[in-house]
């Protein structure tokens, strides 16, 4: 009885570690997530954050009716977008 135990534990370490060889080699792992998310964060924080900037002095150097850093705001996040998404393609695309 003791080796049709054997041999299951033996196919369960086999499974086990030929999954985590494929993990390995793999790219989907949970570093290269975290790495994208990151990636993605910055990539819309940057613009947006120097769009508020370059709206903040506008509006406190010249007289306007419109709030430049509501305008700029919105540029931002939408250059931030696409910034995002151009990188999420290349990175998918593998180059």
């Amino acid at each position: 009885m003791a080796k049709p135990r054997w041999r299951d534990f033996q196919r369960q370490i086999a499974r086990k570690s030929d999954r985590k060889l494929k993990a390995k080699k793999s790219k989907n792992n949970i570093w290269l997530g975290f790495g994208t998310f990151g990636m993605v964060g910055w990539s819309v924080t940057i613009p947006t954050l120097l769009c508020i900037s370059l709206g903040v002095w506008i509006d406190t150097h010249i007289q306007s009716k419109y709030s430049w850093t509501l305008m700029l705001l919105f540029i931002g996040v939408v250059l931030g977008c696409f910034n995002a998404w151009y990188w999420i393609t290349k990175e998918s695309q593998g180059d």
